[in-house]
């Protein structure tokens, strides 16, 4: 698609958070929060040009490797959020996006995001075919205090979960979509730890693909969690209260 009329190269789009997507105390779900993230950065996309359509001229995607969510607080049922995107960085097959999440003048959410541009037939990474230059790059501005890190995962974990993946896990590149996996974890979760809103932020890793009916394990060592595929890890989630 061209780019549209209205590109800008720092998007800001409101939202009004329904109940679909909280918890039952009424709060906004951790994975909502990151698909509110996922799906701003993709409209961003699809306005400048680079979105999946526009990319599956190439056989490629954009797919997530690094994230990281800073949370002030979470937002709840019937609040409406303001989401706030930028690229920090975009060259050849990499890029990093910085979002914010805002109630009113507050902000409540910080996120970073790493993604790398892969073919979606050779399922190897690749330089972005498409024009990237009129997106203005902030390397300077970040929505995070601390980071981007690489998971340390030599630690010895305990088997907490099995799982098969199923049809209803898989997205549009067609292996399971990235907010799964940080459901599977908190799935394995006391409910208490999450319902009390302690979370102040987690990390994650995208190391593998999983695809449908692949047969995965979880494992935890207190608030490090991986996702394994044939004793290899595709996973890594971190943590902190």
């Amino acid at each position: 698609m061209p780019i549209a009329p209205n590109f800008t190269s720092i998007l800001t789009r409101d939202l009004e958070i329904n109940f679909l997507q909280c918890y039952p105390n009424g709060y906004l779900k951790y994975t909502e929060l990151c698909n509110l993230f996922q799906l701003t950065a993709a409209t961003h996309s699809e306005l400048g040009g680079i979105s999946f359509s526009d990319m599956q001229e190439h056989n490629q995607a954009w797919v997530l490797s690094k994230m990281r969510v800073e949370i002030n607080r979470l937002p709840k049922w019937k609040e409406t959020v303001r989401v706030k995107t930028w690229i920090h960085s975009l060259e050849n097959s990499r890029s990093t996006r910085c979002l914010e999440l805002y109630i009113g003048d507050e902000k409540i959410v910080g996120c970073e995001t790493f993604w790398a541009v892969f073919n979606t037939t050779t399922r190897r990474p690749e330089a972005l075919a498409l024009p990237h230059e009129h997106f203005e790059k902030h390397p300077n501005e970040t929505a995070i205090a601390k980071p981007l890190s690489k998971i340390n995962i030599a630690q010895d974990l305990d088997l907490v979960n099995q799982r098969v993946v199923q049809l209803s896990d898989l997205d549009i590149v067609n292996h399971a979509n990235s907010m799964k996996y940080l459901e599977w974890c908190l799935d394995c979760m006391d409910s208490k730890q999450l319902l009390n809103r302690s979370l102040k932020s987690f990390e994650m890793n995208y190391l593998k693909e999983v695809f449908h009916l692949d047969a995965i394990e979880i494992k935890r060592n207190t608030n490090l969690f991986t996702i394994q595929k044939e004793g290899k890890t595709c996973f890594a989630l971190e943590l902190e209260f």
